[in-house]
Parts: structure tokens; sequence; C-alpha cells
């Protein structure tokens, strides 16, 4: 039996315990105050566990980022996460039912964070030998979009050999995260001319008709056999029942499984032509994630996973999902990433997230023997 999981094992009511405290310290994206009361939480876990303290990356609107580090070699392993969650104050609650422990952000992802702190302090308590630094970035923008760290992620990852995100695992088969779609979000406005709809419709440009158009024609760009899809999500128009619309606007998602697709997509959205004489298009927006694409690298790092996987007793799978994470962004630069090394459970941006609290000790100890690996190679 793995000497990491052994100990994890014991200690599975202290990380419950840990967890509760960071859910319990809610944390909502645009929550500014609540969300570095969070971060104060963590920066207490990592010190008390681990003995080392935050270099703070100061926000002043989203919530400040957080950086630790462990060890001292030249070579660093890069562990990135997101403590920031889609729920409002007050909407979940934590509670444990069975084996299961409920409450808001702790599937996605701060069970992964607990379970990355103790895979570290494990390792350290054990004295096992490394050869890497550990570095920790966690940060507080992840669910709108990253647009404050994501220079602090990639100028991080630059310095990496290796990313391990602890983002959960596909729910109900737990499988590794090797592929993402890329994201992108466009804001289509669309400009007509106003006429009274009663007395001389005929005179008037209906955006409103425009924008249907338009939408029939993103939907088309959607291609599920390369996995593309375009979607138009919000859209709206016009100023009063009895005016021809003078204006529409629709907001666009965007998910591209590979770059060369991205391309060729945000190329026809930016070059959109109306289809009524006289209305005219404006586009705003891009890719705001690039696709992270499965490459020799990552599935490399798989497979030194799947063999930890093993020694644990359990057989890893693979996948490539339509969300993205933050690891887009470092597999994106050719660093080596593996994503979905997060705690076990299901419900993620729904009202049962949840976790599998018996999942705990065995993720943690995968991750602190992968780190293990890696940290202990030539």
């Amino acid at each position: 039996m793995s000497t990491l999981f052994s100990y994890l094992t014991r200690n599975r009511d202290a990380l419950l315990a840990d967890l509760e405290q960071l859910v319990r310290a809610e944390s909502p994206s645009d929550q500014k105050r609540a969300i570095d009361e969070c971060g104060r939480v963590l920066q207490r876990l990592f010190e008390d566990r681990i003995g080392v303290r935050a270099l703070i990356f100061p926000q002043p609107v989203v919530g400040n980022h957080l950086w630790f580090s462990v060890g001292s070699a030249d070579r660093q392993i890069l562990i990135i996460g997101h403590f920031d969650t889609v729920w409002d104050i007050g909407r979940l609650s934590y509670r444990i039912e069975g084996d299961n422990a409920f409450g808001p952000g702790i599937f996605d992802m701060k069970g992964g964070l607990i379970q990355a702190i103790w895979a570290v302090r494990a390792i350290r308590e054990l004295g096992f030998p490394l050869n890497r630094k550990i570095v920790f970035l966690l940060t507080t923008d992840e669910e709108v979009g990253s647009p404050t760290s994501r220079e602090i992620i990639e100028q991080e990852a630059m310095k990496s050999e290796v990313v391990l995100v602890v983002e959960p695992p596909v729910a109900g088969t737990n499988a590794l995260k090797t592929g993402r779609k890329g994201l992108g979000q466009f804001t289509v406005r669309i400009k007509g001319k106003a006429a009274h709809a009663g007395n001389n419709p005929q005179y008037g440009i209906s955006a409103v008709r425009e924008m249907a158009h338009q939408i029939l024609f993103l939907d088309s760009l959607t291609d599920h056999s390369v996995g593309t899809t375009v979607n138009a999500g919000i859209a709206q128009g016009g100023t009063r029942l009895n005016v021809v619309a003078e204006q529409a606007e629709i907001h666009v998602d965007v998910r591209v499984a590979a770059m060369s697709e991205a391309d060729r997509v945000v190329s026809v959205i930016r070059h959109l032509t109306p289809v009524l004489p006289g209305a005219s298009i404006s586009v705003e927006g891009g890719i705001i994630r690039p696709p992270m694409e499965r490459s020799e690298a990552t599935e490399k790092l798989f497979s030194l996973a799947a063999a930890c996987g093993k020694e644990l007793g359990a057989t890893l799978t693979e996948a490539t999902v339509g969300g993205g994470s933050d690891g887009n962004f470092t597999a994106a630069l050719g660093i080596p990433t593996l994503d979905g090394l997060g705690a076990v459970g299901k419900g993620a941006h729904a009202e049962n997230e949840q976790i599998v609290i018996g999942q705990l000790p065995v993720r943690a100890a995968l991750l602190g023997e992968l780190i293990l690996k890696i940290a202990t190679s030539d």
C-alpha cells in the first residue's frame, strides 16, 4: 500500500475539516471582500499545514491572487487552481449526507485545493526527497474568464516543467482531462432604421429581422464532427411594439477543440455580412481561452498519472471536455499540462454540488505520487 495513501487515510478527518473551513468561507467572484477573506483562510491553511506564506498579487476589483512556494530547486512543478465560485453568499450551505459533502465550490474546486495542500504536506511529513520546487498559484477570477490572472499564470507556467491543474475530474467517470475546448465570446450589434410599424413600415429596416438571419447563420457554423459549437445565447432588440426595430444585439458563445477551428470561426464572425439592404453589423470579442489540445507531452504526463493510479488500485481514464480552465492557457504555451486532478464528485455550477468524502485521501495520494514521480526523475 502507498505510504502516502496510508498517511492521508489516517488524516482524512483533518482533510475534511480543512475543506469545511474553506467552503464555509464563501467566495463569489464578484465579492472582493468575501473572496479576500477566503484567501486569508487559505493562507492560514498553507502556513499551518505546509509552513509557507503567500506572496500576494493585490487586485483592485477581484480578489487578490496567491502564490506559494515549497522548496528551492531550480526546476519547478506548478499547481494551479482558483478559489472563486459561481454562488451568491447564502445560496448553498455546507452539509454532509452519508459519504458526500455538499457546499458552494466544494467540487469546483475547493476540494482539489485541500487535496493539493495535503498531498504536499504528506510528502514533507514523510520525508520524501524532492529535487523540484513546488509552486502553487491560486487565483480569484477563473469563473469570469481570468481577466486579471491570465498574465500571471502564463508567466509562472513559462518557468515550470509541468503544470498540474486541481480542477475536478469528469463527473461520473472521474477521468482526468487531457483536452479542453477553447472558448470565444462575441457581441454582435445590428443597426437598422426605425419607422412606424403601422403607418409606414416600408421605410424601416428591422434590426430584429436581421438578427434572426444572423442567428440562423451563426448556428450553421456549428460542426460537431470537429468539436465546434456556436451558440447565440442571448438575443435582444427593438424599443417599442409599434416601432420597426432600429437596433438588436446577440451574445455568442463559441467552443472549439483546435486553434485551426478557432481561427476559422473567429474570421467568419468578425466578417458577418448583413442580409437586409441598409442594415449594418459590428462585432466585438474573440477567443478568451485557447483550446487545450492533447499533445505528446500531455499523453506522457497522463501515462505517469495512470501508473500512479495503478499503484493505488485505481484505473484512470482521460477525456476531452467542453468547459475551459486556466490549464488552457498553460497548455497553449506548450507546457505539459494535466487537468482534472481535483476532488471526485459532481454538480459543478449546480445546486447539488458535492464531493465524495472517501475519495479525498485517494485523490490526494494520486497527486502526491505524481508529484514524487516528476520530482524525483532526472
